[in-house]
């Protein structure tokens, strides 16, 4: 499959009249409960990326609603992003941002569980001599053999991120199409292996011209970055890992506490 493939949209089946209802009883305003359940079936997939609404006249018509309270409704979807109006095209849903929360789980993983359809591009598949950072996250020599790989994770048909993992080699051998129909961690484990602590750092940059391409975003665009060292149950590294996310469509999610 193709990376235009990928990204080209799903008809909707979503229907306004049947899917929208409003309680005009209710004191929640009329234009946040037809936001509300927009919102709803742009995160759940029913309306995907590239889809389009009514126009604000037939919108209103087909819910017996006031033209101002679909303006308002719209004007807040596009005040999160989720959607933007279009001259001669009308308005048009354009991603549904992805929050991560923050634990050992592969990004596939946390997609498929949030219903995000996570495919995936492998780039790279091969045993190779790691470069110095690797090596050394690695407790490794720069002479032995590591298995590389890169990958670009897409989420319901928009790249999300780019992957980049180093493993020592003999851990596991996958195929491109386990890379593909599977997340690395669900792999690791099927083969063995006890994920149990990772080391992981956050941080922020611009996208190289390479990155932009891959992920569908300008030259400079902001990316986030993480790198992570995740170790087995014995204290083993058991990967070495350096990713970069769309800015513009993932986020983190930490829970900070206090002292009890």
């Amino acid at each position: 499959m193709t990376t235009a493939q990928q990204r080209r949209p799903q008809e909707p089946s979503w229907d306004p009249t049947t899917q929208i209802s409003v309680d005009h009883n209710s004191p929640v305003p009329l234009y946040f409960q037809v936001a509300s359940q927009i919102e709803e079936a742009i995160g759940s997939g029913a309306l995907p990326v590239g889809a389009r609404l009514d126009n604000e006249i037939d919108l209103a018509s087909s819910l017996g609603l006031s033209r101002p309270t679909i303006r308002q409704a719209i004007g807040s979807l596009v005040d999160k992003g989720l959607v933007v109006r279009k001259r001669g095209a009308g308005t048009q849903v354009v991603f549904n941002h992805v929050k991560r929360s923050l634990e050992l789980s592969s990004l596939y993983d946390d997609l498929s569980r949030i219903d995000q359809q996570p495919t995936t591009r492998v780039l790279v598949n091969e045993l190779c001599q790691p470069g110095e950072e690797a090596a050394g996250a690695l407790g490794i020599s720069g002479q032995d053999e590591v298995l590389h790989l890169e990958r670009v994770r897409y989420a319901r048909g928009e790249p999300i991120a780019r992957l980049r993992n180093y493993l020592p080699a003999g851990l596991i051998r996958p195929t491109d199409e386990q890379l593909a129909e599977r997340g690395l961690y669900q792999l690791m484990r099927a083969a063995g292996v006890h994920l149990h602590a990772a080391q992981q750092t956050i941080g922020a940059r611009v996208a190289t011209e390479e990155e932009a391409e891959l992920l569908d975003e300008p030259a400079g665009a902001a990316l986030l970055t993480m790198q992570r060292t995740t170790h087995d149950h014995t204290g083993q590294v058991v990967e070495f890992g350096t990713h970069v996310y769309r800015a513009s469509r993932y986020t983190f999610d930490l829970t900070l506490r206090g002292d009890t």
